[in-house]
């Protein structure tokens, strides 16, 4: 700045915020320029992500617990400034943590590094924090492709050692729940199905299958109105229709959980059927 240009700045009308370097037991400072631009979720970037270096993590509290991985509610906000709330999941030590489907899921996957699969086959320390951060770099990764592929999941933001950051699903200001939770009506249903049909369909494209679905990791947003929402959730089992043998019996339970579900609930539709549909998608 020239000094005519600084006579002419209204010093008077600056403003800052100061930000205290301490931070509390539950905050630390955003970990999204620390980490490599690989491991940040894919562009175009919602307008809600805060990605600014001021912006400050803070730990709300805990959405959900499970063998494998524990999730909690983030807020990444500068102070003073804009913020959003994320869910972080973040894989447990393998002291504390049960991968008891593994060999069934990961057929057909391959690490790349000898070292790392040594370590991991002989279930040494080193080896136990490589085999957590595969499965989060693992559902990452898997959560990109589904996210560019337009089927309805959570927005991947970022994954870091053994924790992924996601968008939070949110429904009238609350976490959302899960399909298994509720009681839609005869309407909501019948917007709800193809939503269904038409993730697994794009699934399918992809050649993946999710492996685990059921009503219990789908959640429902905007239950409220008559077009509600549902979003896929909880991917890190995630295998190749192709390259793994359990992948079309894989799928068929998945069609299977979630037909058997809007059949009870008192919508006549058909899993084969689904199932018949995939497959003429995926080849």
């Amino acid at each position: 700045m020239s000094s005519q240009d600084s006579a002419a700045f209204d010093w008077a009308a600056l403003q800052y915020t100061a930000v205290s370097e301490e931070l509390g037991d539950d905050q630390r400072w955003s970990t999204w320029r620390s980490v490599d631009r690989s491991s940040r979720g894919p562009k175009p970037r919602p307008s809600w992500l805060v990605t600014s270096q001021a912006a400050l993590d803070t730990e709300l509290g805990v959405l959900k617990t499970g063998k494998e991985a524990d999730v909690f509610l983030l807020e990444r906000a500068v102070p003073g400034g804009e913020s959003c709330l994320l869910a972080a999941k973040r894989y447990r030590s393998a002291e504390n943590r049960l991968f008891h489907r593994a060999a069934s899921y990961t057929e057909g996957r391959r690490g790349r590094d000898s070292r790392e699969n040594r370590a991991v086959r002989l279930k040494s320390g080193f080896g136990r924090q490589i085999e957590a951060s595969r499965w989060a770099g693992a559902e990452f990764s898997t959560l990109k492709r589904l996210w560019d592929a337009g089927v309805r999941v959570p927005y991947p933001v970022q994954v870091d050692g053994r924790e992924i950051l996601m968008e939070f699903i949110a429904s009238s200001d609350a976490a959302a729940p899960r399909l298994a939770q509720c009681d839609p009506s005869p309407d909501q249903l019948r917007w709800l199905w193809p939503q269904v049909v038409e993730s697994l369909i794009r699934f399918g494209q992809q050649q993946l299958v999710h492996g685990d679905l059921s009503p219990f990791n789908v959640l429902v947003r905007g239950l409220e109105g008559p077009e509600p929402e549902l979003v896929i959730i909880d991917v890190p089992q995630v295998l190749d229709l192709v390259s793994n043998p359990n992948g079309v019996d894989f799928l068929h339970r998945d069609c299977r959980n979630m037909a058997d579900w809007f059949v009870r609930k008192g919508l006549d539709v058909d899993a084969d059927a689904l199932l018949a549909e995939i497959l003429a998608a995926a080849w």
